[in-house]
């Protein structure tokens, strides 16, 4: 039976209510509960629940209302009602003993920052996860869609200034294309006034997808844009550490309107994408320089009269940093050829520049002296201590030469000493690993000039293959050494019929996928057959 008159207790409530009997008549409404619909008490009283609030039919919020009339328990939920209300509310539905009491609170505002905090924290996590530009840039569109807005576009200046769309997402599968399209003919020709143009400048912008086909001076761009719906914008910019370096342009559902994309979150999530993106490319090009660098260090190698030469540096992928990995080949008086690794300790500047220092002097001592392998590091170890290179090191050196009997016989005689680091890895004509003789393990370079080299040599045949290698060819996280260097001698047997090029590259790519964690050195020598 509908109320007649107000209940005190319900009108002081600070909450909407709404109350039905078992056939879903409206049997009472709260002021608050006028207040919140938009509807009198006339209005409302006596009429069917469901006529009244016709969208509740199918609604997951009818849904748990039947649900609470039919098993009797208490529900509260937040639920969102679109039009005419576009507003979050947080219901209590309780049962009564013949209906249903509704007592329901707007909590946009409340909702609003949950949904922007979660969204700030899902794109933080999302970007810092990666140094890469272009997975960053393929991420972002699809972190902030639908929950701001439809579809997403990202557009970044380059080095000279010029906008370029770089990716883009949008809600609606069937339409990722569309947009895409879109994305690859909007920016040319693209006039100031246009919301984009005005974000890159800086500015954010709203607006209505009348004023937007306006501005779009192309005919198929203005084509594809009315195929997306002529929907309204929110142009926001992008801001790095000291210019806007580019914009995010969100797509509204409603064309009349980009109220719906929250400015406020659209603001905050650019700032973040901004400093994310500017982070990137900071970092890449301290990677480009840092190689640059590095390679500058390590010149091309001097060829061989003995048989071809392979050289390969791969940097560390998990930072922006020169390191003292440095490989090395060159002749000697006499006609013999020497191959050099080396690994200063360290990784950055003063690492390199030892590095820089460490392979000219040796270079120097054994084109000087055209000394074997353990003499040349004893000198390179003497000439340290005398100009103060203030260090350590680990290095090997391979000597190749020939008596005229041994090229008579198609052999050449390799010579090898080693300062802590790895020996030679030697494989046969036909690619099978050889057995070296046992070295004593020598001193790292620095630690004591007076120390005593020792070498060791081997006659190797026509065709044999000879690899110098840095520790980060074999050492990584979760694999010990020993398992490391098993896998390497497994790797190189299984690829000794390759071309030495191939064999180079194929190493480097199986063993550490081209993103080692420490910096890899790698020279090699292929004897002539």
């Amino acid at each position: 039976m509908p109320a007649t008159q107000r209940d005190p207790v319900l009108e002081a409530m600070p909450l909407g209510y709404i109350a039905v009997d078992a056939d879903w008549r409206i049997t009472y409404v709260n002021a608050g509960g006028e207040a919140v619909v938009g509807l009198t008490w006339d209005e409302l009283v006596g009429a069917c629940f469901w006529a009244v609030f016709p969208a509740n039919r199918d609604s997951e919020a009818g849904r748990v209302y039947r649900e609470v009339v039919a098993t009797g328990h208490a529900r509260t939920f937040e639920v969102y009602y679109p039009e005419p209300f576009h507003h979050w509310f947080e219901v209590s539905a309780v049962p009564l003993p013949a209906g249903l009491a509704m007592y329901f609170s707007e909590v946009t505002a409340r909702r609003t920052a949950q949904d922007r905090l979660a969204l700030l924290a899902r794109v933080g996590a999302e970007l810092t996860g990666t140094l890469d530009l272009a997975e960053a840039v393929r991420r972002i569109p699809r972190l902030v869609v639908p929950e701001l807005g439809e579809a997403c576009l990202l557009t970044v200046l380059d080095d000279e200034g010029r906008p370029r769309d770089l990716s883009s997402w949008h809600g609606d599968p069937a339409r990722r294309d569309l947009l895409a399209r879109y994305a690859g003919v909007r920016l040319p020709g693209m006039p100031s006034a246009a919301p984009v143009m005005q974000a890159l400048a800086g500015e954010t912008v709203t607006a209505d997808g009348d004023a937007v086909l306006a501005s779009i001076e192309d005919e198929e761009a203005a084509r594809l844009y009315r195929e997306l719906g002529a929907p309204a914008v929110l142009a926001v910019p992008l801001p790095g550490r000291d210019r806007v370096i580019g914009a995010l342009t969100f797509l509204a559902g409603d064309p009349r309107s980009a109220a719906r994309v929250d400015p406020l979150t659209a603001r905050e999530v650019a700032g973040r994408v901004g400093l994310a993106l500017d982070n990137v490319r900071l970092f890449a090009r301290q990677r480009q320089l840092a190689e640059a660098l590095q390679r500058s260090l390590l010149t091309d190698p001097r060829g061989s009269g003995l048989g071809s030469v392979e050289v390969r540096y791969t940097p560390a992928a998990e930072a922006a940093r020169v390191g003292g990995d440095w490989y090395d080949a060159f002749p000697q008086p006499g006609g013999a050829t020497t191959l050099v690794i080396g690994d200063v300790v360290g990784h950055d500047t003063a690492a390199a520049a030892a590095m820089g220092q460490l392979r000219s002097l040796l270079r120097g001592v054994a084109a000087y002296s055209g000394a074997g392998p353990a003499e040349v590091l004893r000198g390179l170890d003497e000439a340290m201590a005398t100009l103060g290179v203030d260090t350590y090191a680990t290095a090997s050196v391979a000597r190749f030469e020939r008596t005229p009997a041994e090229a008579a016989a198609g052999r050449t005689r390799m010579c090898w000493a080693s300062a802590g680091h790895f020996p030679p890895l030697v494989l046969d004509p036909a690619g099978r690993p050889v057995a070296l003789p046992a070295l004593p393990g020598d001193l790292l370079l620095g630690v004591d000039p007076a120390s005593t080299r020792v070498e060791s040599s081997l006659l190797l045949e026509a065709g044999s293959t000879v690899l110098l290698f840095t520790d980060g060819l074999v050492e990584r996280r979760g694999l010990d050494l020993d398992a490391g260097l098993a896998l390497l001698v497994e790797t190189v047997a299984g690829l000794g019929g390759l071309p030495l090029d191939e064999l180079c590259d194929e190493v480097i790519e199986r063993l550490v996928h081209g993103r080692p964690e420490d910096d890899v050195a790698l020279v090699a020598l292929r004897l002539d057959r």
